[in-house]
């Protein structure tokens, strides 16, 4: 590519916007994720977000995604790259069901998988892909996702270990601003 074309390339921002759904009952109820609505007070907090706009929208597969981005007023695609992180054995289960050291395990092993689900590496690898692809397509981006989809989009653009995954504290219906321009950058908004 001619210097002049990278250079122009480079001084582009690519914008991408990560959605974390709004509330549901599991998540109140300290429950691992069926495919469950929205509570009415979690449909009520999306107005927060404030207005929302990409050339490109992606939506998770599951109701509540699908279900913030009809209340957010977003239409798109569904993305099964942007599914929650799969609990396997574990869905629909109280966080308080699970044996302590299976529960131990699985909040600080990332590799583990014991559960039949899906391991944090695992849904931080998909995450990598998905966001290479976005940069691929070179298209500014609202995606509608979980909190573990955004979890593993900060880990990559930090550079953080794995091990960092349950640290970071993502709340239902925010909204977490990251650009592109020749890296991933997490851009903080007050």
């Amino acid at each position: 590519m001619p210097p002049s074309r990278t250079l122009a390339r480079m001084q582009t921002v690519l914008k991408l916007g990560l959605v974390s759904h709004g509330m549901t009952e599991a998540m109140r109820a300290a429950r691992f994720p069926a495919d469950e609505p929205l509570t009415p007070a979690g449909r009520r907090s999306l107005s927060e977000c404030g207005p929302l706009t990409a050339s490109r929208v992606s939506i998770g597969p599951e109701c509540r995604t699908s279900e913030t981005a009809d209340v957010l007023g977003l239409q798109g695609m569904t993305d099964y790259r942007l599914r929650d992180l799969g609990a396997g054995d574990w869905r629909g289960r109280e966080l308080t069901s699970i044996p302590e050291p299976d529960l131990h395990r699985w909040l600080t092993d990332p590799e583990f998988c014991g559960h039949g689900g899906e391991s944090v590496v695992a849904v931080i690898e998909r995450t990598r892909d998905w966001l290479a692809e976005i940069v691929a397509h070179a298209e500014s981006t609202i995606a509608v996702t979980h909190p573990a989809i955004v979890r593993a989009a900060l880990l990559i653009t930090l550079d953080a270990p794995p091990e960092s995954f349950w640290r970071i504290d993502i709340a239902p219906g925010s909204v977490t601003r990251m650009h592109y321009r020749g890296a991933w950058t997490l851009r903080l908004t007050v």
